[in-house]
């Protein structure tokens, strides 16, 4: 592997099964069971976010060993948000995931919590036993509460080797501060947007809808270099999905990256 940071930097987007991408990413003519081998002609990183709303399974992600990607997948609800009947799920959750680690696709698992998972010692319990519990896989936690973000939790998540994600995202009170953190030999970088009046009332869409200007990335190439210096490999997604937005700006900070 190359000692240039930028060799190791893989730029993606969270997502690749979107109706709005055909007709700006994918051909007109192109059938929806061709769409991840069309992506993967363009990107060599994705995020599934499918596996949060339905537990995956082992044979449903044996498909995605066809294609030259490496994944993060997010973890089910019954992981992050839920969390009943977790004891089955993080078992079922990690038998199916593990397929992916064969021929080295499985980039991560992405630990997205909410907002209602504050700094409890209830919740530092469960987060602790989690991690544990899906150990053999390689880890990363989104907090989106900010009381999370404190030198406290990073060092116990350098005690554990599991990564945190880095996060773009409105500046809405009761949201995320900006924070610098490379906790395991993976750097993670998420773009959610800046949509601040959809932030805390809007859905899955409408929360992530914003388009990055050249300035507002470019912003964050001293960052990224930094994380990348620290980090064996360093993944960064894209979630602004709608009309294709994250597939541009995608494009535009590979270019800025020069990758």
């Amino acid at each position: 592997m190359s000692s240039d940071p930028k060799t190791r930097i893989m730029i993606g987007t969270s997502g690749f099964s979107y109706a709005d991408w055909q007709g700006v990413f994918y051909p007109p003519s192109l059938s929806k069971e061709h769409w991840l081998a069309y992506y993967a002609e363009h990107y060599d990183f994705c995020e599934l976010n499918f596996s949060y709303y339905r537990m995956p399974a082992a044979k449903q992600l044996e498909k995605y060993l066809e294609h030259p990607l490496k994944y993060a997948i997010k973890a089910h609800r019954s992981l992050t948000h839920d969390r009943v009947n977790f004891q089955q799920a993080r078992l079922d959750f990690r038998q199916a995931v593990e397929v992916l680690q064969q021929d080295d696709h499985l980039a991560a698992v992405l630990l997205q919590f909410p907002f209602s998972f504050g700094f409890t010692p209830e919740h530092r319990k469960y987060l602790l036993q989690l991690l544990e519990d899906l150990a053999t896989l390689p880890l990363v936690v989104e907090f989106r509460h900010p009381h999370w973000i404190r030198e406290s939790v990073f060092k116990a998540l350098k005690q554990g080797a599991w990564g945190i994600t880095m996060i773009d995202a409105p500046g809405v009170s009761g949201g995320m501060p900006e924070y610098e953190a490379v906790t395991s030999e993976l750097a993670y970088l998420r773009f959610h947007g800046r949509n601040s009046k959809n932030w805390w009332t809007g859905d899955n869409v409408s929360r992530y809808d914003y388009e990055y200007s050249p300035e507002e990335l470019e912003a964050w190439l001293p960052r990224i270099s930094a994380m990348a210096r620290q980090a064996k490999t360093t993944y960064i997604s894209f979630n602004n999905h709608a009309r294709g937005q994250a597939l541009k700006n995608a494009d535009q900070l590979k270019s800025l990256l020069g990758s």
